[in-house]
């Protein structure tokens, strides 16, 4: 007898004799305790995996899953897959108490895969906003977001528990592995699933920044709602792995001069004749929030140049500032946001990383549109107009090198030395 997925079933296993006029709902009553009893009883012990007195076929991706756990890193025996085989054509004959046997022992292994799968590996992160550290779930909690969609075929096809990033890597490890890639190539790609298992999956609403491929990625509802092209950090002043949440858009923004531009472009340039108005900059007497602007007879322009006195500079809004028309702030002491830019030409390169850290978007008003659900285009010429965002948004900054290839996996360059 053939079990689902084609693999040889082992014997049935005997299932007990049903009571008179037991019912299935009665029988995962029964059958089922703890965090997965409890998920059954908010749902009135509706089944999940039992369609029409029959296991559907979600169990057989489930099965394909749990049988192929080396590509996550996790061992297959860990998962009682034969036992489960048992189970399923066991129910095969229609009794309740065999159906809610192998239905509750799906979900008790499905919960656990999840969990496993969920569990950080080798890959760090900085977490600004704490409570997006991955914490471990009750098995409920896996079972209710698996419930959750319509389609829950789609779901456990589609593995959307996890970043569709994570999806791609796990694929990818397959491939890998048939082909017999090389042990240090193993272990590189091993590295990148771990940093795809912190993002979240498409039913959390979110925003992923890879570093590598200099591309943005934004979630929710269960999907990709949008992507685009950003700028990033080059070499010497990386993206970091970073994840917070944004909070507030800044409309018309200053954009506040790094000390070293300060010393190593602007002074030299007013030395050379330019005016601080002639480039669209102030300079303020100190950091605080209410700084008296200076008058050029303040600045000792030639102690800035040689950097031994610092200076506040910052450029005024408009058109060309280099924030664009808005910035993205979320809470992190890496002083990292992400904004628009004028600087069109450097995100038509293949190699985008030219930033001072921060993420220079491709499209700030299509992402502003969907963070606020309102434009970003105001009349209004008000320098620096805060706006809350109407719920905080999770961002996740990663660094995925790993991509496909006709014949079989390869490298992006590891520009910041990640992989090593």
């Amino acid at each position: 007898m053939l079990a689902l997925g084609g693999t040889l079933a082992p014997p049935a296993i005997a299932a007990p004799a049903a009571l008179a006029g037991e019912t299935l709902g009665d029988a995962i009553r029964e059958e089922a305790g703890g965090d997965i009893k409890r998920f059954y009883a908010a749902r009135g012990y509706k089944p999940l995996w039992v369609r029409a007195g029959k296991v559907g076929p979600e169990a057989g991706t489930l099965l394909a899953y749990l049988s192929s756990a080396s590509r996550d890193g996790l061992k297959p025996s860990a998962y009682d897959v034969d036992e489960l085989q048992g189970l399923i054509a066991a129910a095969r004959g229609g009794a309740p108490r065999a159906l809610a046997r192998a239905e509750v022992e799906l979900s008790a292994a499905f919960a656990r895969y999840v969990r496993d799968m969920r569990r950080p590996g080798e890959a760090k992160m900085d977490y600004a906003d704490r409570s997006l550290k991955p914490k471990k779930q009750d098995a409920d909690d896996v079972l209710r977001a698996a419930a959750f969609p319509k389609d829950f075929g789609a779901y456990l096809r589609n593995m959307s528990w996890m970043s569709e990033h994570y999806v791609r890597l796990r694929t990818l490890m397959g491939r890998a592995e048939d082909q017999g890639a090389s042990k240090d190539a193993m272990a590189r790609l091993r590295l990148n699933l771990d940093r795809a298992r912190l993002l979240p999956g498409p039913y959390v609403h979110h925003v992923v920044v890879d570093a590598s491929s200099s591309q943005l990625w934004y979630y929710g509802g269960g999907k990709r709602v949008g992507s685009m092209k950003v700028v990033v950090g080059a070499k010497e002043t990386q993206t970091p792995m970073l994840a917070g949440k944004l909070q507030w858009a800044i409309l018309n923004p200053y954009w506040n001069v790094p000390d070293y531009l300060a010393e190593k472009s602007i002074a030299p340039k007013v030395l050379a004749g330019r005016t601080l108005a002639s480039l669209r900059m102030e300079a303020l007497s100190d950091w605080g929030p209410n700084p008296r602007k200076l008058d050029a007879s303040e600045i000792d322009w030639p102690a800035v140049a040689a950097g031994s006195q610092a200076l506040r500079l910052r450029e005024l809004p408009g058109g060309a500032n280099s924030m664009g028309r808005v910035k993205f702030l979320f809470p992190n002491d890496e002083g990292i946001y992400l904004h628009d830019t004028p600087d069109r030409a450097l995100l038509a390169k293949p190699d985008r990383h030219f930033s001072n850290g921060c993420i220079r978007l491709e499209d700030a008003g299509k992402l502003g549109q969907w963070l606020l659900h309102r434009s970003i285009r105001t009349k209004s010429k008000t320098p620096e107009q805060a706006v809350a965002l109407p719920v905080e948004v999770p961002v996740y900054l990663t660094y995925i090198t790993a991509v496909a290839t006709d014949r079989g996996i390869a490298f992006r360059d590891d520009v910041y030395g990640r992989d090593s």
